[in-house]
């Protein structure tokens, strides 16, 4: 991951860095990430969230909801789980996500994720054979992210595909605004948040640690014209099926899927 700038989380809730499993792991991290320590059962029970390596997640970093209501804590797995499957059993390049990328024929896009989030639809990319950077604005998502990154590329399987994957720890909008010429990808992508209708409990979990850690996309329409600025071919934004296009231009297409539209803004003047 690139060297992200040293700032806290912006959202409200309590967050802290748990150092009761690896100490010397949580004092670096701790450190880096501008966040309080907490090295016992009083201490970290007083903040809503852990960022640490609890048993259950088995070595990986993980984000732990100390209020009762998801105990199992939230790490990135881009091995096996929901992301081993998807992998395996995706769709690959007729899926609804490649399509609206631009997948085609033997053509590959670059792609900039602007809403890195928990990094899963720019794995999918990256496996399909796309150069994807990652930008997530979050710098404990970012931290989150470059420890699977870090443990998907120690599988042999895995390890070209985390090649093609650039994490960086920014302000998206900044980051568009300044992009060269020479580097412009071909697609950015956004995913801004959005209240989720699936009720499953894994997705409200992860949702309200999403929310808790980067709040609401109020800034989507700027984020919007931003890409539109440094996409050399088209902007994707993915919406919940029957949501409003984000404010601003209207999109030219859409490629839906069951749950989930990808709004298709083509350049009007690709370079």
């Amino acid at each position: 991951m690139d060297q992200p700038p040293r700032h806290v989380t912006p959202s409200a809730a309590r967050l802290a860095v748990d150092a009761r499993q690896a100490p010397a792991q949580a004092r670096t991290l701790a450190e880096e990430l501008g966040l309080p320590l907490c090295d016992s059962d009083a201490r970290c029970l007083g903040y809503d969230y852990l960022l640490g390596h609890p048993p259950a997640a088995n070595g990986a970093l993980a984000l732990q909801d100390t209020r009762g209501e998801a105990a199992t804590p939230l790490w990135i797995d881009f091995v096996g789980g929901r992301m081993g499957h998807r992998r395996r059993f995706g769709g690959g390049r007729g899926q609804p996500l490649a399509r609206a990328m631009g997948f085609k024929g033997g053509e590959t896009p670059r792609i900039v994720d602007a809403t890195a989030g928990l990094g899963r639809d720019a794995f999918v990319l990256a496996n399909l054979g796309a150069e994807v950077t990652l930008l997530e604005r979050s710098p404990v998502l970012a931290a989150l992210l470059a420890d699977g990154l870090a443990r998907a590329a120690a599988e042999p399987e895995l390890a070209p595909v985390v090649q093609r994957m650039r994490l960086i720890h920014t302000a998206a909008a900044d980051w568009l605004r300044a992009c060269p010429a020479e580097a412009r990808p071909t697609v950015v992508y956004l995913d801004p948040m959005y209240p989720h209708r699936q009720k499953s409990a894994l997705v409200k979990k992860e949702m309200r640690a999403l929310r808790a850690l980067v709040g609401d996309d109020a800034d989507a329409p700027q984020l919007l014209a931003a890409a539109l600025d440094c996409a050399s071919r088209r902007v994707v934004v993915k919406r919940p099926k029957g949501a409003a296009p984000l404010a601003g231009p209207v999109p030219a297409a859409a490629v839906a899927s069951k749950n989930t539209r990808y709004d298709l803004y083509p350049r009007t003047n690709p370079r």
